[in-house]
């Protein structure tokens, strides 16, 4: 079995990346954003302070980061004991996620997310990288219950 602690550096990392990659796109995104493939993708600023989609925004920003770490916290405890590889990976990524954004969302009350993908003129809701994290960790852990 692999030791607790590389669960951790990679949920650290995915979690890193994450609050890095927030704080340069912040800082040198226009306010109008950037149009990276016209009517398929942009780099946006936007500031949610709700969970997916938006959803709750008025509970506020300090009520989720709180169950953001818990979250985070409980997969950490859940994780290190996973024996399969892939199952162990897919939380390693939601854990990081979960941590990025509530960490994001403690330091400045809301997630920045900038990812803005469309076709044309119907808009994904903007996400971020540990939006993305999770996204992925939860279908690779769903798929890697079939093995």
């Amino acid at each position: 079995m692999r030791r607790p602690e590389g669960f951790y550096l990679l949920a650290l990392i995915i979690a890193a990346l994450d609050l890095v990659s927030k704080e340069i796109l912040f800082r040198i995104l226009p306010p109008a954003g950037y149009t990276l493939l016209p009517g398929v993708l942009n780099l946006v600023k936007v500031h949610n302070p709700g969970v997916a989609f938006g959803l709750f925004r008025e509970w506020g920003g300090i009520l989720w980061s709180f169950i953001g770490l818990l979250a985070a916290g409980a997969i950490f405890w859940w994780g290190r004991g996973e024996k399969d590889r892939g199952r162990r990976v897919a939380l390693e990524l939601v854990a990081g996620g979960a941590l990025g954004n509530a960490l994001d969302r403690l330091w400045h009350g809301a997630v920045f997310d900038f990812v803005d993908l469309h076709w044309g003129v119907h808009h994904w809701p903007a996400f971020n990288l540990a939006d993305t994290a999770i996204t992925l960790g939860i279908g690779l852990y769903l798929w890697r219950l079939r093995a």
